[in-house]
């Protein structure tokens, strides 16, 4: 079996650059697949609801539908949905919102590989513990 990965984000070359940090990596035996990608918060419910993957990033700052607001519609639909929040500098409020709603963590924009993987395996390594 493999990780189930969505990438949400409405600029092409970040949805490329967050997947390939999946690329070739594990979470315990199992690689990472990323199973669908988003370009706004509206597809990105649309396509939650149809991948269910293990673990979504979701930009915050999108076109048509906020990540908050699919945040929001994605907690709905599965209260123990993993999503983790991507974030500009100075977007702390969103951030708390993010958190508030939902969200499992956040990482900030550049990306460092390593922190992105981090942050990943810690979640899953939650759910896998205290399952719900």
């Amino acid at each position: 079996m493999a990780i189930k990965v969505m990438i949400v984000d409405d600029a092409m070359f970040m949805r490329n650059m967050i997947g390939d940090i999946f690329q070739g990596k594990k979470f315990a035996d199992e690689e990472y697949e990323v199973v669908a990608e988003a370009e706004n918060g509206i597809e990105a419910v649309e396509k939650y609801k149809e991948f269910r993957p293990d673990v979504v990033t979701m930009d915050i700052v999108m076109p048509e539908m906020t990540g908050i607001e699919a945040l929001k519609e994605i907690i709905k639909i599965d209260e123990d949905a993993r999503i983790i929040m991507c974030s500009a500098l100075g977007q702390d409020s969103l951030v708390m919102e993010a958190l508030d709603s939902g969200a499992k963590d956040f990482i900030v924009k550049p990306f460092q590989p390593e922190k992105v993987l981090d942050v990943v395996v810690r979640i899953l390594t939650e759910a896998r513990e205290f399952p719900s």
